[in-house]
Formats: C-alpha cells, structure tokens, sequence
C-alpha cells in the first residue's frame, strides 16, 4: 500500500515516488493498481508542495504533469502504466540494485 503523502522540500530518497494532486483520477488509478500488486511508494502532492511542483515542471516542459513517477535517482516517468512501472522495476532488480 501506497506510504501517506510527504510534503518535503526535497526530493525523497525512496525508490518509487510518485507526484500527484488530490483530484487527479489517473494518479489515482495507478496507486491503486501499484498497491494491488504490492508496490510501495511516496507519494508528493505537488499542490501542497512548492518545490515537489518545480521538479514536476522541470522534467516535463514547464508542466505540472500528474502523475510524475521517479524509481531511483535515474528513471523519471510522466504519466506511466503499472506495467510500465513494474516493468522498470524488473530492469533494476535484474542490475542488483
């Protein structure tokens, strides 16, 4: 299940963070569909979160594109599929990290 939203200054450390907004039904679909196959995260709203929403717009063209999911300190996704999570997921577990 998906870790309470942190509001940090920060990137988090963790290995999935997603960003989201509160009415953002797709943000909504894929947390629930990464909680369904056990798939913890952090996740940052970026409404409550200044600089959480500057990150979201300087890796996606100046947008505030939810939801904006990192894995590690390397792989930024804009508005990605469970699949397309767990499938990244796959790739680094398979490198040892």
């Amino acid at each position: 299940m998906a870790t309470p939203t942190a509001d940090e200054t920060r990137r988090p450390t963790g290995r999935v963070t997603m960003y989201t907004t509160s009415w953002c039904g797709f943000c909504r679909r894929l947390k629930s569909q990464l909680a369904r196959d056990g798939i913890e995260m952090v996740e940052i709203d970026i409404e409550r979160d200044p600089k959480a929403a500057e990150f979201v717009m300087s890796v996606n063209g100046g947008n505030q594109t939810v939801p904006t999911v990192t894995i590690g300190d390397s792989i930024v996704l804009t508005n990605p599929s469970a699949k397309e999570v767990k499938r990244h997921l796959a790739e680094l577990d398979g490198q040892g990290a």
